[in-house]
């Protein structure tokens, strides 16, 4: 028997009461593990089934306490979040004041940073716990608008019954990811929430393009930095001889010089001046600037000579790859796209075509441009150990990967049909 998904503007036509009782319905059935005629929506289904494996109680409201003022306030001065919280409220508080929402900020493990908006629905919010310094990460409190976004990389609506926990399903929220253009980083969450009589199909959109929005002031501050840091560096640059160029702390060129404009640098987390290897330019001098660093390379060096890669997936949200050799050892965060990739090549040391890529990337054999243009920015920077015709690790490099404790938790934001298989296969 066929299933049919629900959709968010099909609940909406609902009575709020007719809405929960169809959505605690399927709910009801999934927990039993029976079939129902109606399934979950896709981003739904997939944290439900996180929470069933994480033995999260469906009919108990757990909570952490909360953190204390002195913590939050540090966790606030040192969030990115902060630098674009007019952003947030311009285009969220006026809409969930008037639409009996609040609207949440929440850091990378899922902790209430700040909330505004109506005074009642501020009031209802304080009987959930939904308050600053709360903790609403999908493995302590279930399905929700701030912790199933963090943990699937997509912006995600929850109405009523579709919260894992029962004692949330008179709430409804919509929550996007955020991450920084400097570095990729995810940074937190922006969600908004209210009563069920406040839902609205179109919320999980305004909020999604809110988002996008204070991605684009971080990145627009962000060419302003590489401004200053090039009006710094360009006399700097005009006086050095051989290969040189100014990098902001994330990598990013302001001013070159002796060759070819590059793309980003990966940089180590703790950078000092002296002597340091990049994987693309190979060892360099670096010394501090303001705003960034004076990278000259040592044209004379001898060849560095990796010999192990390290691919780390036991962390869901944080993938990262550490190249190791004759000049130490260099390691980087990876995108969730990079991961994937590399993750398909360490299956398959023989290497793949960028059709065959797009097959176990996508699903979809014709999507080569975008392989080949994903596998171009890997290469940027790890050339020493990535060969092409056919994509492939360097037969000379040792590869490891470590995968989390349990094959589920493999990149658990991933729809890539070669890891999908792989959550099932620890082959």
């Amino acid at each position: 028997m066929q299933n049919t998904s629900l959709d968010m503007a099909r609940l909406a036509a609902m009575d709020s009461a007719e809405a929960t009782r169809l959505l605690k319905g399927v709910r009801d059935a999934t927990l039993a593990g029976r079939h129902s005629r109606l399934a979950p929506r896709a981003d739904i289904s997939e944290s439900w089934q996180r929470m069933l494996r994480g033995g999260v109680d469906p009919d108990r409201d757990r909570r952490a306490g909360l953190l204390p003022l002195e913590e939050l306030e540090r966790r606030r001065l040192a969030s990115p979040l902060r630098e674009v919280l007019p952003v947030l409220r311009e285009g969220l508080v006026s809409v969930a004041e008037a639409a009996h929402h609040i609207m949440v900020v929440a850091d990378t493990e899922g902790r209430l940073l700040w909330r505004e908006g109506s005074a009642a629905v501020l009031r209802k919010g304080d009987s959930h716990g939904f308050v600053p310094g709360a903790d609403w990460n999908e493995s302590l409190v279930g399905t929700n608008g701030v912790g199933t976004p963090l943990v699937s990389g997509r912006p995600v609506q929850v109405h009523s019954a579709e919260h894992f926990v029962a004692t949330h399903h008179t709430w409804t929220c919509a929550g996007a990811p955020i991450t920084d253009p400097r570095d990729g980083r995810l940074i937190g969450v922006v969600d908004i929430s209210g009563p069920l009589s406040t839902m609205h199909p179109a919320t999980l959109s305004l909020v999604t393009s809110v988002g996008r929005l204070a991605e684009a002031e971080l990145r627009n501050r962000h060419f302003e930095a590489l401004d200053r840091l090039r009006c710094v560096a360009s006399p700097l640059l005009a006086r050095v001889g051989g290969r040189a160029l100014a990098l902001d702390g994330n990598g990013w060129p302001a001013a070159v010089t002796g060759m070819p404009p590059t793309g980003r640098l990966r940089l180590p987390k703790s950078v000092r001046g002296g002597r340091l290897w990049l994987p693309s330019l190979g060892m360099c001098a670096i010394e501090p600037l303001p705003g960034g660093w004076l990278v000259r390379v040592d044209d004379e060096q001898v060849a560095a000579v990796p010999g192990r890669v390290v691919l780390d997936l036991s962390r869901p949200r944080r993938p990262s790859v550490t190249v190791s050799g004759t000049a130490g050892s260099w390691a980087q965060e990876l995108s969730p796209r990079h991961a994937e990739l590399l993750f398909v090549l360490a299956l398959h040391r023989d290497g793949r075509s960028a059709a065959q890529l797009a097959q176990e990337i996508f699903e979809d054999r014709t999507r080569t441009v975008t392989v080949r243009a994903e596998m171009s920015r890997l290469r940027r920077h790890l050339a020493h150990v990535l060969a092409h015709r056919p994509y492939r690790f360097v037969e000379e490099v040792e590869v490891e990967v470590i995968r989390p404790e349990h094959p589920a938790g493999l990149l658990p934001h991933s729809t890539a049909p070669a890891v999908v298989s792989a959550r099932t296969d620890r082959g």
